[in-house]
């Protein structure tokens, strides 16, 4: 098998959620640990997380939400199909119900994603260098259309498609987390032809699933790496010709992963989210837990020997 140079996107998402978030993030950022962020713009600390990534010159992109606290568009604050009868989005399997149930208004789903990169263009001066979703809403069906719309429409060309490598192998994960996680990933393997059809890319290799939370340790990260870039080459050696591999020799490839990340400081409510306040996962230490990993010296060194760069989205074409 031929060797690799590995590009490591690891991205913190969340990010405006709240301060503490922001800081964990930073710090993250700051250690070498975290080398893209992921912006939510109806983060009640949105604000602080903007400056941030300016004074630290944070390679930044947007984490649309659909599904938790408020939509930024004025239009769709009052009423929309989008909004629970307290006003809020619907939540992670809200928004997954209402939508198997044909209750959301396609046309407001695009309204509302239109909104908020015009709001993410606004406070950074620039269009997001990628675009995912936040609770991987934005590879839900129909939803994955109108996202992919929008991207090509506004010439994002970087997205996240969750379908990792070993998650059915992962026997650590809560058997309900894992249901989710399957979903989330049949949902990711519809959407692939979708994101094709217009022109959206998306690393080689994505992390993330079986790495969250208390998930997170130096051996899943790594193992989820080696594993993930193994069967990469192996796929791509399988499906190449005998005379280009011939051709090729020893020639060394690059293989690009994201790797999916939540790290921070707990929150402390009332103080963050999107307009409801913090959740429970936000108020827990398995945030905290993810930073300390991601910072772990281990982790860091392991980087190094293997010849693993960390980058950002905006520096894959370069």
């Amino acid at each position: 098998m031929r060797k690799a140079t590995v590009k490591l996107i690891v991205t913190g998402d969340d990010f405006g959620y709240c301060p503490r978030r922001n800081q964990g993030i930073v710090d993250c950022f700051l250690a070498g640990a975290v080398s893209n962020v992921s912006l939510l713009v109806n983060g009640s600390a949105v604000l602080d997380a903007v400056q941030l990534a300016r004074r630290y010159h944070i390679p930044i992109g947007l984490h649309a939400n659909l599904s938790e606290g408020s939509p930024v568009c004025p239009v769709l604050k009052e009423k929309s199909t989008l909004l629970n009868n307290e006003g809020f989005f619907h939540g992670k399997m809200g928004i997954r119900t209402a939508l198997a149930s044909g209750l959301l208004n396609l046309s407001e789903v695009k309204e509302e994603l239109r909104a908020q990169v015009d709001l993410f263009r606004e406070l950074t001066g620039h269009l997001p260098h990628h675009m995912d979703g936040h609770q991987h809403v934005h590879v839900l069906p129909e939803i994955r259309h109108v996202f992919a719309q929008v991207l090509e429409d506004y010439g994002i060309t970087y997205t996240r498609v969750p379908i990792e490598q070993d998650l059915p192998r992962c026997d650590w994960i809560d058997p309900p987390l894992m249901d989710f996680y399957l979903e989330v990933e049949k949902d990711s393997l519809n959407t692939v032809d979708v994101f094709r059809k217009h022109g959206i890319r998306w690393p080689d290799v994505y992390i993330g699933l079986s790495t969250m939370g208390k998930n997170m340790s130096v051996g899943t990260i790594l193992s989820a790496i080696d594993n993930a870039i193994a069967a990469h080459l192996a796929k791509k050696d399988s499906t190449m010709s005998s005379s280009s591999f011939l051709c090729l020799g020893q020639e060394e490839r690059t293989v690009t992963i994201e790797l999916m990340t939540h790290p921070g400081y707990p929150s402390v409510p009332p103080t963050g989210g999107c307009g409801e306040g913090p959740d429970d996962f936000s108020q827990s230490w398995e945030r905290l837990h993810e930073l300390q990993t991601l910072t772990n010296a281990a982790l860091q060194s392991h980087y190094e020997s293997r010849n693993i760069q960390l980058c950002a989205f905006r520096d894959l074409d370069l």
